[in-house]
């Protein structure tokens, strides 16, 4: 294992009575919020009137952006951080799923530099130290970015999708209550489901000697969470334990304790973010379609002992003497649940996506580089697995 610092300041709150500790967290900050949401689910499931109400029965002024895409674009960031501008905002209130939270961090890092273009960052890889206070209610279980310091954000001029991470970016608060998840449509909870299964499996799991056993394990287990309550949550979207176990596990498979010293180029992620830049997919969708024919592409005799162990460990394959036998059976393990417990389309080119941009996507994958992992990948590598996927 490697060296490692692990630090996450974010303040959780957890559980079904947590909101009416909503105003004292953000008067710390000051009582100028800007509240950033998506559609109209907070309105339709009460949670944007609760908000409203706790801010101005506590003095808290309130302004809004709304209609933050489901990748986030720069240009709405941008705007965001206008009216933080403009109006002197103290602290942003991300209330919503990860794309919502995502563009609230974009909107923090803009606000306080000059230009107040979150592009400016995006584009140069700043490393983000200062923003404003962010402030998460989590609505999805999905991307972890309530309790992480990263973003992804979306220049759909330019066909990228790049990650924007920092310091600063990590919320100072999160309130997570598992009801607000209760009206998800089904293919949502699928997706976001299979997003933190996924950042398990690519961020970490897979990563050679760089790791330990009682974290490996820790691993293990958060993966094991989601395949066994992801379809109790799609049967039944209102069954509280079901929907606590999945917003839990979004939040630890990505606060970095289960990163302890790993290194990892995080294969899938680099891979369906161009999916998703140039096609606008469901993240989660192009990533359960992605990861098992990426294990496929990588399984060989000095990989299939850890893609083995995967099978018997979360999915409770039965120990297989031969190492190469019992990673085919954990690969045919992924794609079942992918495909026919998650009910997810299965190729790209159900999606509409076809190899005119594959080539340009391979190489903006690897940027400049190979992505590293068990098995490294070149830009000619990461074409091979995008056709595998047609």
């Amino acid at each position: 294992m490697n060296d490692f610092i692990f630090h996450n300041p974010d303040k959780v709150y957890f559980g079904r009575n947590i909101m009416e500790n909503l105003p004292k967290e953000l008067l710390k900050f000051g009582k100028k919020v800007l509240m950033v949401y998506g559609g109209g689910s907070i309105k339709k499931n009460g949670l944007y009137g609760l908000v409203k109400n706790l801010c101005n029965d506590n003095g808290i002024e309130l302004f809004e952006l709304s209609g933050v895409e489901p990748n986030p674009r720069h240009t709405t960031a941008n705007k965001g951080a206008e009216i933080c501008k403009k109006e002197d905002i103290d602290v942003v209130l991300a209330v919503g799923g990860g794309s919502t939270i995502d563009c609230a961090k974009g909107i923090a890092a803009a606000a306080v530099i000059e230009s107040g273009n979150v592009w400016d960052l995006v584009s140069t890889g700043t490393w983000v130290t200062d923003a404003l206070p962010v402030v998460a209610v989590l609505t999805n279980a999905a991307t972890g970015s309530e309790m992480d310091g990263w973003a992804v954000i979306s220049n759909m001029e330019t066909n990228e999708k790049i990650g924007l991470g920092g310091s600063a970016l990590i919320p100072k608060v999160a309130f997570e209550n598992p009801e607000y998840s209760y009206t998800l449509p089904t293919y949502q909870t699928a997706c976001g489901a299979f997003d933190i299964f996924n950042h398990v499996l690519d961020n970490y799991y897979l990563a050679g000697d760089a790791t330990f056993d009682m974290v490996l394990e820790m691993q293990e287990a958060v993966m094991r969470s989601v395949v066994k309550w992801t379809p109790i949550a799609m049967a039944e979207p209102e069954n509280y334990e079901a929907r606590a176990n999945l917003m839990w596990a979004s939040s630890m498979a990505l606060n970095t304790i289960l990163d302890a010293g790993t290194v990892h180029g995080c294969a899938c992620h680099a891979m369906e973010h161009e999916l998703s830049a140039y096609y606008d997919i469901t993240h989660g969708h192009g990533l359960a379609i992605l990861t098992p024919r990426w294990l496929e592409y990588i399984l060989d005799e000095t990989t299939a002992p850890a893609i083995a162990r995967f099978g018997v460990k979360v999915f409770g394959l039965p120990e297989n003497e031969n190492a190469m036998d019992g990673a085919k059976s954990a690969i045919n393990a992924v794609s079942d649940f992918c495909f026919n417990t998650l009910g997810l389309k299965s190729t790209l080119t159900e999606l509409e996506i076809d190899t005119t941009h594959f080539k340009a996507m391979a190489e903006h994958s690897c940027n400049g580089g190979v992505i590293t992992g068990l098995k490294n990948l070149t830009p000619a590598d990461v074409e091979k697995i995008y056709e595998m996927c047609l």
